[in-house]
């Protein structure tokens, strides 16, 4: 007959479970982002005002996930419409930085917002969007965490000549210069996703780009045309060009990819 477990038994195991399990959290390495739209998770209450989960608009980050195993957890804070002055401004940047710990790592990439015209959001390449991006790159080394600098995404934008144009000018060597001036990673996504759109031209190129046919959505009855965000096909191919960007700077995040 067997003798019935004991009470002390039955908390002790308990006892090593947690322990076991918080030390196997501990060993997870935390990805935090900070962004724009190109680069935020599009949730469900979002995706409903339209077609629901069918509804293909994702940023890039928000597919980053899978090419992590699951020693890596992504935490995407990026938000639709920010600026690098908005972001801090709206409040979003201190509950991210208070979260940050030793160790961590958060992407910053910023550039699109910034240079729309209303004071909310505008920033000066060569001084305040540099000193944004400075700030968040200072108080994150803070913390003993790594900043992790990009560049936007390019826009879907061919001239007649069925060239592509350049839409950030001085946004985007502001932060290749940053990153140079003060020794932090950068990943150039710009040039990346030059390269991709470019290589893809000007017809077969929407399938990165949230393009929707007439009639397949009720809400939008004539269709979208948007050259700026990511289609799912298009946010994972540029999270591809990101995992590569993490191979090439050799950072020890490479050593996390699946």
């Amino acid at each position: 007959m067997m003798r019935p477990i004991s009470k002390a038994l039955i908390a002790s195991v308990m006892l090593l479970f947690v322990l076991v399990s918080f030390k196997n959290e501990q060993k997870k390495v935390s990805i935090y982002s900070i962004g724009d739209s190109t680069m935020c998770d599009f949730m469900p209450d979002y995706l409903s005002q339209f077609g629901g989960e069918n509804y293909p608009i994702r940023g890039w980050m928000q597919m980053m996930p899978g090419f992590f195993n699951d020693e890596v957890i992504v935490h995407n804070a990026a938000r639709s419409g920010r600026s690098s002055k908005s972001f801090r401004t709206e409040g979003h940047w201190k509950p991210v930085i208070d979260q940050v710990k030793a160790g961590d790592y958060v992407f910053i990439m910023f550039g699109a917002n910034d240079q729309k015209p209303d004071t909310a959001r505008h920033t000066d390449p060569q001084t305040t969007y540099r000193q944004n991006l400075l700030n968040y790159v200072n108080e994150t080394k803070a913390k003993g965490a790594y900043p992790i600098l990009f560049t936007s995404l390019v826009r879907r934008s061919f001239g007649k000549d069925d060239k592509l144009r350049d839409t950030y000018g001085d946004y985007v060597t502001a932060v290749r210069n940053l990153a140079r001036e003060t020794n932090v990673p950068l990943i150039d996504l710009y040039q990346k996703s030059w390269d991709l759109v470019e290589g893809y031209g000007p017809e077969e190129s929407k399938k990165l780009f949230l393009y929707i046919e007439p009639g397949k959505f009720t809400k939008l009855p004539e269709g979208k045309k948007d050259d700026s965000h990511l289609c799912v096909f298009g946010a994972t191919e540029i999270a591809r060009l990101a995992a590569q960007g993490l191979k090439e700077i050799k950072s020890p995040l490479a050593g996390y990819l699946k």
